[in-house]
């Protein structure tokens, strides 16, 4: 048993991270049953390449200058936040390094849980409210709380905040849809996964993509 595992072992083939990744792009490229808008397809391919699911193709939803706007603010250094850590420790650090961007989440601190604590809301409400004292137009990538949306949502609406782009991804089952669609209609540019899907893998994966292309990496 052992020897026919070892040979099975050595059939597989020792590849890089890179080729690894080069032929997963050249599989879901054959697998596209459709063409995609040269603008959106590297967001989108990355996207299925994080989460293998095809259903993205037709979930993730752009407003027309998405794409433009989020390059434009990562070339120019505005801040990011998440509404995760684990978001933020999917963001590629040579890209963020090299655009001298810095990327924010205050879901942890204990400033955070004491407001939200003592004001009955969420943290990622709390978060959000923190997030609007950043200076200039800041990128957010929502992918896990529908709540930090819907306190955006506020917060643009009493302009407290201007984000150069709302990245909206949350995953789940109670208020993630209306929440997608609700900021969709704030007035800011956003790339939203429509329906329950979603997560802090999805969020980081459309920022690496943007990033990507912002520093000529891919």
């Amino acid at each position: 048993m052992e020897v026919e595992e070892r040979d099975a072992q050595e059939k597989w083939e020792r590849l890089l991270p890179a080729e690894i990744e080069r032929r997963s792009f050249a599989i879901i490229e054959s697998e596209l049953q459709q063409p995609l808008d040269p603008v959106l397809a590297p967001i989108i391919k990355r996207v299925i390449h994080t989460t293998a699911d095809f259903d993205y193709l037709q979930s993730l939803c752009f407003s027309a200058t998405a794409v433009a706007d989020g390059l434009s603010a990562l070339q120019a250094g505005e801040e990011i936040v998440t509404d995760t850590n684990m978001a933020r420790a999917g963001i590629n650090r040579t890209a963020l390094a090299q655009l001298g961007i810095r990327v924010n989440c205050f879901m942890a601190e204990a400033e955070i849980a004491e407001t939200a604590q003592a004001c009955g809301i969420t943290r990622a409400e709390a978060s959000m409210d923190k997030a609007a004292q950043l200076p200039g137009r800041p990128i957010f990538a929502i992918g896990n709380a529908p709540t930090a949306l819907r306190r955006l949502d506020e917060l643009i609406a009493a302009g407290r905040v201007h984000p150069s782009l709302v990245i909206g991804v949350p995953v789940g089952f109670v208020h993630v849809v209306e929440a997608k669609e609700q900021i969709m209609r704030a007035g800011v540019p956003y790339i939203v996964a429509r329906g329950r899907k979603g997560g802090s893998n999805v969020a980081a994966a459309i920022v690496n993509a943007l990033l990507y292309l912002a520093a000529g990496m891919r």
